[in-house]
Order: C-alpha cells, then structure tokens, then sequence
C-alpha cells in the first residue's frame, strides 16, 4: 500500500527563523517524531545575528548540537537576515524548493501571531505560502517536481505567540523531556537572558494539565485534519 502523505515514512520539515526557535517551540515533539523513525530536517532561516548574546558562529554550532540530540539534519538559509525578514514572493519560492527537495509530509512553522518577535509570523506566512507553492506543477523556476504536503501545523515559541480561536493538537512529550532539554540547554548563549528551558517546561505542564498528560505541546493545524478511519483517535484529554 502506498504510504499517505502524513505517513511516517514521509520527513517532517520544520523550519525556524532563529537557531533556537525549533527546539524551544517544538523540540519535544521533533523526539518523539525521530525517536518513531521519522526523519526530520530543520531549515533556519538566519545566523540570531541580531541577538544580544552569542555571536553567528556560536549560535550556528549550538543549532548544529541541539539538531543532533534530537535525531534531526539542519541546513541554514539566508533571507533577510535576523530582525529584517520581510514577506517576499522570491522567500516564498525558495523554502518552496526546499519542500520538493525534502518531500515532507508533515511541515512544522511558527504561528501567525503578530504579539511576537516579527520574524517568526513572517516566516510563518512564507511558510505557508511556500507549502502551497510547491504544489504547483506549472511553476517552471521551481525544478524538482511538484509535491503536496500532507499537513502544515504551527509551533508557538512564546505563550503569546498561540493563537486565538484554533483548537491546538496536543503531543505528548513526557517520554523524552530529558532529551528535550537537553536540546534547549545545547543554546547556551541564550539563557544568559532567562531560562528558556525551564519556561518552556513549565508550557508544557500547563498543556499537559489541559490534554490530561504530564507535558504537552500544542501545534496548530492551518487546515482541517482528515482521518482514514476513527482508529487513530483513542485518545482525549477527558476520559470518561
């Protein structure tokens, strides 16, 4: 039988604007994804040259080292630069192809919010314009043939940046908190400011309280989401 597009057979693409974006938004459920024997591969889209602490050479390594303890590849890409991305068709068309070099089946972004640093919900739009861009087979810049993603779902790397009015799916990470962690804490140059690893945790607590688990994320879906069957839903935040 041929695999659907949100097989595990498909890579999951994630892509981020920062080095650290990935793993503080969504790196629990990039381990559970990798710990399955999904592949995934993470595009950054800057160097955190903008940041106040770490420089593009130190951030770039530790990306490397948080990409590695999670079981994923990582390439970075240049746009506009950390703090200066803009929303341009020629973005758009360049993670474009990169979705039909990758072929995924699941894409991983950050959410549309504005209440949040600007280059995420940017990103978030060119990723979402770009998802769709990949499908079309009469686009003759893009050279690898078209390919339809299976499932585009946003990541929040801050408590504002999730969105209002989507109801999120919620992915239970208490199997690999450690590894998790440790993914966070590979970004050493940013918890000079505060600990974003213990921040995240405690998201993931509060999510978890609300999905009936130990620690969750929510990701949320840009599109409905089909089922073949009622098989896969056994579970609920309710059990009655």
């Amino acid at each position: 039988m041929k695999p659907t597009p949100t097989s595990p057979l498909e890579p999951l693409l994630a892509f981020g604007a920062h080095p650290d974006d990935i793993e503080f938004g969504c790196g629990g459920v990039i381990a559970r994804e990798t710990r399955a024997g999904r592949k995934v591969h993470f595009v950054v889209c800057s160097r955190g040259e903008a940041g106040t602490h770490g420089t593009p050479a130190q951030r770039t390594a530790e990306a490397k080292k948080a990409a590695k303890i999670l079981g994923a590849t990582i390439e970075f890409v240049r746009l506009d630069g950390d703090a200066h991305l803009e929303v341009k068709a020629a973005h758009a068309l360049k993670l474009a192809a990169i979705i039909r070099r990758v072929k995924p089946g699941i894409v991983l972004a950050p959410t549309l919010e504005p209440n949040q640093h600007p280059d995420h919900y940017r990103l978030g739009q060119l990723v979402r314009d770009a998802s769709r861009l990949a499908r079309y087979g009469g686009l003759k810049k893009l050279k690898k043939s078209a390919h339809p993603i299976g499932q585009l779902l946003f990541y929040a790397v801050s408590p504002g940046a999730e969105p209002a009015g989507i109801q999120p799916v919620f992915i239970d990470v208490s199997d690999v908190l450690e590894t998790w962690i440790a993914a966070m804490e590979a970004h050493s140059s940013q918890m000079q400011t505060r600990s974003y690893a213990a921040l995240q945790c405690a998201r993931a607590v509060v999510s978890g309280q609300r999905s009936g688990s130990g620690y969750a994320i929510p990701l949320f879906p840009n599109d409905p989401l089909v089922f073949d069957s009622l098989a896969p839903l056994t579970r609920s935040a309710r059990r009655f």
